[in-house]
């Protein structure tokens, strides 16, 4: 038991967001596999509410070029979840120690405004990654079944970690969900929650090298005994 849990933690602990892919792309069995077993993860009543579109070659590379062409000449943004009005508090802090650390490994400074822009950008690149499962979810459902998304995409996550492949979760490219859409074809029913790139890590990349903290229990749980 003590084997499987070592195993389990330095998984846990291994996987991190990936910000610059080879492009090589990954086996497609690999990937059916890692899906697989995120379909395993827990959902409200097994309802099993999410629905993935994984993305790779020539669908992506026209998505990634009209994603980051829209971005790169301002088009504003159209979201299907509204976004919150800015972290407050501890919640605030974590955002900034998690910029911190991404502008600090690429060695950019606090006033580059113009290289923390292209490394905004980045993003609707997907960072290079040659694969990126896009998860929706049915308007008809709302943060219950979101959360059993979330719970997907860990499991997933954790899947390909195990095999050595790397992801970044990305929130940002559910900012245009109206292109996602309409590039892949989907019913204007399913919105949009958030990317997952995936790829083999460039370990070469500096922007690989950031890593972020995590609170400590007496910060984030409560124990009632």
């Amino acid at each position: 038991m003590s084997d499987r849990f070592d195993t389990f933690s330095r998984i846990v602990h291994e996987r991190h967001s990936v910000r610059v892919f080879l492009p090589d792309a990954v086996p497609d069995a690999l990937l059916r596999e890692s899906l697989a077993l995120a379909q395993q993860a827990p959902s409200n009543c097994n309802t099993q509410s999410w629905v993935v579109h994984l993305v790779s070659g020539d669908p992506l590379e026209r998505l990634r070029a009209a994603l980051h062409g829209a971005v790169a000449l301002g088009k504003p943004a159209v979201q299907d979840y509204p976004q919150h009005d800015g972290y407050r508090g501890v919640h605030r802090d974590r955002q900034i120690g998690s910029a911190k650390a991404l502008y600090d490994a690429l060695g950019i400074g606090r006033e580059d405004r113009a290289e923390r822009a292209r490394a905004m950008l980045d993003n609707f690149r997907f960072f290079g990654a040659p694969h990126v499962a896009f998860v929706f979810l049915s308007e008809l459902y709302g943060p219950r079944e979101a959360a059993d998304c979330g719970m997907f995409a860990q499991t997933l996550m954790l899947a390909l970690a195990a095999r050595g492949v790397g992801s970044c979760a990305q929130g940002a490219v559910a900012h245009h969900a109206d292109i996602v859409r309409t590039e892949l074809g989907v019913e204007g029913s399913q919105r949009l929650l958030f990317g997952i790139a995936i790829g083999r890590e460039d370990t070469a990349q500096p922007a690989n090298a950031a890593r972020t903290d995590r609170a400590g229990l007496e910060e984030a749980i409560v124990f009632h005994a």
